[in-house]
């Protein structure tokens, strides 16, 4: 498989929809799409830069996930957030159905366009991309991000590396990403009036800002889940 197809069909109430389809790169988990023919002053990198962002205008003139925001923000011009939808997300392995509200499916959708859009500070999130799961709950990121970043820890030590098993780059990782979702929200406030783009980016950015400081408390609810493991029965 040279790419992987995942395709984000919104169906509104009278019928019509609205279809975002993106390829990732089998191997990188990158987005390949081609970028829109015509790219907006708002996506210049350096308009409402993220304050942690690595790149420079020489070598990066426009901001990754900008670039690959445009068509979204552009198909929701003058929706609402609370429209209620049905959202179908296809992958190579199945479809999701569900109904659910515009700004909750476009979160998803710009969760999913942020991991990989070639952004190096959200890059990190690209192991969780590949295994996509629309319409998450807190309780459900809670556990995929704490998974991905112990089986990162498990390769590190595997190559000789220390691994961080009290997930103080996690917490890290979440604080930069809360950065950049702050920033852009800026960079949104000035390319569209449509609430529902700007309000699926502060519903996304919901995780990211709670989970650095609650993240004892986050993974305390989740111990229950592990009672077999820790107490494992004696065998006759």
């Amino acid at each position: 498989m040279k790419s992987i197809p995942i395709r984000y069909c919104f169906t509104f109430s009278d019928r019509s929809q609205e279809i975002v389809n993106l390829e990732l790169h089998a191997r990188t988990l990158e987005l390949i799409n081609d970028p829109p023919g015509y790219l907006p002053s708002w996506t210049t990198l350096g308009f409402h830069q993220c304050p942690n962002c690595p790149l420079t205008p020489d070598t990066a003139p426009h901001c990754p996930l900008a670039v690959h925001l445009v068509n979204t923000v552009s198909k929701f011009q003058g929706k609402l957030s609370f429209h209620e939808i049905h959202l179908n997300v296809i992958t190579p392995e199945r479809i999701f159905s569900q109904p659910t509200t515009l700004q909750n499916a476009i979160s998803s959708l710009m969760g999913l366009i942020s991991a990989t859009c070639g952004c190096p500070i959200t890059a990190v999130l690209r192991p969780m991309a590949r295994f996509h799961l629309p319409l998450a709950t807190g309780e459900e990121t809670t556990y995929r991000a704490t998974s991905m970043y112990l089986l990162a820890q498990y390769f590190m030590k595997k190559g000789g590396h220390s691994a961080d098993l009290d997930l103080a780059g996690l917490t890290r990782i979440y604080q930069d990403i809360h950065l950049v979702n702050v920033a852009f929200t800026g960079r949104l406030k000035d390319a569209t009036q449509t609430e529902s783009t700007l309000d699926a980016m502060v519903m996304l950015d919901t995780f990211a800002r709670a989970l650095p400081e609650h993240i004892e408390d986050s993974l305390d609810s989740l111990s229950y889940l592990f009672e077999g493991n820790m107490c494992p029965k004696t065998r006759a």
